[in-house]
């Protein structure tokens, strides 16, 4: 039996909304780089009228030959208490690290998986989620028009052609709307050579085309856009950067080109996120930088003891192979 859970929230008064910050999940470092598939499962904008949710959607995943899978991340969301249970291609997925927003009463849900057994075995292809129960409570968000669901999979991958590159996964839930004007986040242990290739990636839910009252996306202090699918003034509006659609009703799945906003020698990027009416929750952001970083790599050969000596002889290699930078 599914385990749908509902949270109940008692004497909220004192407080509108909170959630998890954006913080640094994991890193890459290597010929590395990444792209993102995912889905709503909204068959049309929420403030339309639209209560129900679809049962599965798929996305399709189109890999390199000579580009092989490092790391593959799912994550899914929707409006309810959650549930942790869900299916890809028709396999059982539990989630292994879960994430809860609180807005003005209601709570909105998001969870995250380790897939990448599944996508090593299916490749390239088409990729179907289902199996995500929340319409049991689905009525308590459509008369606010915030309800939604929908699923994204991150995808790391080695290509021996690219530049060595820093690989970074954020990820959280946060907020911003017309309570809260402005949602800040930085992004920390960065380490760019250059701004040569470099990008920025978001997963964001339940933002809204139709809705684009004093909305920006500010990086290092710059404005992002990406006319004619992120406007500046509308840039988490259900958009697909990476299949340029602009029917991914309510969730956003967009990347920018970070060239001229980071600068050599840069730790850290700061991110601004405004919205006088559009509630919108970021779950993860993903950097991609030209980096120099140290291998490291140390392998034990071999190991002699020597009970009458109170010894240890080890044999070990040390090698800085998959590396721009001295150790």
């Amino acid at each position: 039996m599914k385990k749908l859970l509902l949270l109940f929230v008692i004497n909220l008064s004192f407080i509108s909304l909170y959630g998890q910050p954006i913080d640094l999940f994991t890193q890459f470092n290597g010929h590395y780089d990444y792209t993102a598939i995912g889905n709503t499962l909204n068959a049309s904008e929420n403030n339309a009228g639209y209560c129900d949710m679809l049962a599965e959607s798929s996305a399709n995943l189109n890999l390199a030959p000579q580009q092989s899978i490092v790391s593959a991340m799912l994550y899914w969301s929707g409006s309810a208490g959650g549930d942790f249970d869900v299916k890809l291609n028709g396999i059982n997925v539990s989630a292994q690290r879960t994430f809860s927003h609180v807005f003005n009463g209601p709570v909105y849900f998001a969870a995250f998986a380790d897939v990448t057994s599944i996508v090593e075995t299916y490749g390239s292809g088409v990729y179907t989620f289902s199996d995500m129960d929340i319409l049991s409570t689905l009525g308590n968000y459509c008369g606010t028009g915030t309800n939604y669901g929908g699923w994204s999979i991150i995808v790391v991958y080695e290509d021996p052609a690219l530049l060595l590159t820093q690989v970074s996964i954020f990820d959280g839930l946060e907020s911003v709307s017309a309570n809260s004007n402005s949602l800040n986040i930085t992004l920390n242990n960065i380490n760019a050579v250059s701004d040569l290739l470099s990008k920025i990636g978001f997963l964001a839910w339940e933002g809204d085309q139709q809705i684009a009252v004093g909305e920006s996306l500010f990086i290092n202090n710059i404005q992002i856009n990406n006319p004619p699918l992120n406007p500046g003034n509308n840039a988490f509006n259900g958009t697909n950067s990476y299949t340029n659609s602009n029917q991914l009703y309510n969730m956003d799945l967009d990347y920018y080109s970070l060239e001229g906003v980071v600068q050599p020698g840069d730790t850290q990027i700061d991110i601004q996120l405004t919205s006088q009416q559009d509630f919108i929750m970021v779950n993860n952001i993903i950097t991609v930088v030209n980096s120099e970083l140290p291998d490291g790599t140390v392998i034990i050969e071999d190991v002699v003891v020597s009970p009458q000596q109170d010894e240890l002889e080890i044999t070990y290699k040390v090698s800085n192979v998959n590396s721009t930078n001295v150790l």
